[in-house]
């Protein structure tokens, strides 16, 4: 303790606002430098939704969600991650990079990339991802569409084109 006192001496009267001072910014500094390695992971910025809440209306945002509550309405986060916890109760269309369901989900999911049912978890729902993954033990009902990342603009066109040779073939 003596070395930051040191730096700041003032054997004058004057120095006893300026010691208050000295350790009030030596304490922020290394609270400053704790929260820079989560900034710099901005996967691991994610918000909660508690399970004792229940959030009626529409959910947008920039950052990853966890959801263990009650949620109805719709959850729009591309680009991100949506958990849904053992405790969250999903009634809401959800739309964003990547989804995984451990509680129970009654909606149409959107992933980006991928949707994955745990074992405990629930959907009720249609998904459009470019990957999906059931573990057993999982419930789920409803219609599955596997798109391409790089094919999903030009899937509308080729879809026409089938339609087209699908009555050409009957």
């Amino acid at each position: 303790m003596w070395k930051p006192n040191q730096p700041g001496t003032s054997p004058t009267s004057p120095s006893d606002p300026i010691r208050p001072q000295t350790p009030t910014p030596l304490s922020p500094e290394p609270v400053a430098q704790r929260p820079n390695p989560t900034p710099s992971s901005s996967t691991t910025e994610q918000a909660t939704i508690g399970k004792s809440l229940t959030i009626k209306g529409e959910i947008t945002g920039s950052e990853g969600l966890y959801i263990d509550g009650h949620v109805e309405g719709s959850v729009n986060l591309p680009g991100n991650r949506v958990v849904v916890g053992r405790n969250g109760q999903v009634s809401a269309n959800i739309s964003a990079r990547e989804v995984v369901v451990l509680g129970k989900v009654n909606g149409n999911i959107v992933a980006s990339d991928r949707v994955d049912i745990r074992n405990e978890g629930s959907l009720t729902g249609d998904v459009v991802a470019q990957r999906i993954s059931i573990e057993d033990g999982a419930y789920f009902k409803g219609g599955i569409d596997i798109r391409k990342p790089a094919a999903s603009e030009a899937k509308g066109s080729e879809a026409a084109k089938p339609a087209v040779a699908t009555p050409a073939h009957v």
